[in-house]
């Protein structure tokens, strides 16, 4: 497959899909409920370089299409994603998640572009604590959450202002112990579609995965950590063009790439996309608020 293709999965880079990932290169395979849970630790020079990805902690649950999943498999998948954010939120902060931790959910996104809506649905389903705190801590002890707060900050032709400034002030008002960034992602293979959630402590750089690059959301932006989690929703329209010929056994021509770059490369999703980014900000809202809670 063409090199230029976009993905915003550390799995679908071109050092990922061509070899036989092993200990050595920093991956690792486990299985729960039937889930498979990919685990990528980029923790040197050279494995920033091969897999071209930031050097992180990176989480692939692998769980099949998620609107289709029946509802004990949904709880399921909910329960163990938000055990693996749980986990990395109190690796990275070195801190218990108790009731005097504090988190900022972010909505990364377009709400109006059905693809581009996991962030901002997924926050609107969020249970936000902080101001409950403010008013009253009894009730707020009650909750049995930590202090959560959330913004879906648009995006630059919306606001005129980049979504890192808006976020940036918010972390400064609200001083969060971390940031935790939801995005829509673009991958290269259509059978990712709606079909894998991706975790990383190395932040985000919004629109990365369809060349339209944004200033990145990370620790060294923001002076916090910053956990992002994606689902793919959209892929490059070159991607349909080698999967076709590939599974009909035709080798692609030299000049394939520059026909495609011609026309003009778009980026297509699911007909199935309103109830994608519904399933999708459900489940992760709901992976979010388990994380958040008090045990």
């Amino acid at each position: 497959m063409d090199d230029r293709i976009y993905s915003d999965l550390a799995l679908e880079s071109n050092y990922a899909m061509r070899s036989n990932l092993g200990a050595a290169d920093g991956y690792s395979e486990t299985e729960r409920d039937g889930f498979k849970i990919c685990r990528l630790d980029i923790s040197s020079d050279e494995l920033s370089a091969k897999y071209k990805r930031a050097p992180g902690s990176y989480i692939t649950v692998i769980c099949g299409q998620i609107w289709g999943l029946p509802e004990k498999s949904f709880i399921s998948l909910s329960s163990l994603i938000g055990g693996e954010i749980r986990k990395m939120l109190e690796d990275i902060t070195n801190k218990k998640i108790n009731r005097d931790f504090s988190v900022l959910a972010v909505g990364l996104g377009n709400a109006e572009i059905t693809p581009d809506s996991i962030g901002p649905l997924t926050v609107s389903k969020l249970t936000v604590t902080r101001h409950i705190g403010a008013i009253s801590r009894d009730i707020f002890n009650k909750l049995g959450q930590c202090s959560v707060s959330a913004l879906a900050p648009g995006v630059l032709a919306q606001t005129g202002i980049e979504a890192l400034e808006i976020i940036r002030g918010a972390v400064e008002r609200t001083s969060p112990d971390a940031v935790i960034a939801v995005d829509a992602l673009a991958a290269r293979s259509c059978d990712r579609l709606g079909s894998t959630v991706q975790i990383s402590d190395s932040g985000i750089t919004p629109g990365s995965g369809i060349g339209n690059l944004r200033s990145a959301i990370n620790q060294e932006n923001l002076g916090v950590p910053v956990i992002a989690i994606g689902v793919p929703t959209v892929v490059d329209s070159s991607t349909l063009v080698y999967d076709a010929l590939e599974k009909a056994g035709i080798e692609s021509p030299p000049s394939l790439r520059e026909i495609l770059d011609n026309g003009r490369g778009f980026f297509v999703s699911p007909k199935e996309s309103d109830i994608i980014s519904e399933s999708v900000s459900l489940l992760l809202s709901r992976a979010l608020d388990e994380a958040f809670c008090v045990i």
